[in-house]
């Protein structure tokens, strides 16, 4: 287990939401089992160390800041092409 991993879920509902929340945030084992469980639902993960640390910082439930609007958009937007 990495104990520096970490891994931030968030949430986003076009037309209901003004940004991407935080929903779930974690390191180390708590990390893996957020990814775990994304998998299990089938849940795209990205792997993006920088973004993961500024999302880190954010409290739950808390929607994101417009600086990061921009890379969280370019993730959305992939997932959304899948």
């Amino acid at each position: 287990m990495d104990e520096d991993k970490k891994a931030v879920a968030l949430k986003y509902k076009i037309n209901e939401d003004n940004a991407p929340k935080v929903v779930a945030k974690g390191r180390g084992y708590i990390a893996e089992s957020i990814e775990r469980i994304a998998k299990e639902y089938d849940i795209h993960i990205e792997r993006d160390a920088e973004l993961a640390d500024s999302l880190y910082r954010l409290k739950l439930d808390e929607e994101i800041p417009e600086e990061l609007y921009e890379a969280v958009a370019k993730i959305l937007a992939y997932i959304y092409s899948l």
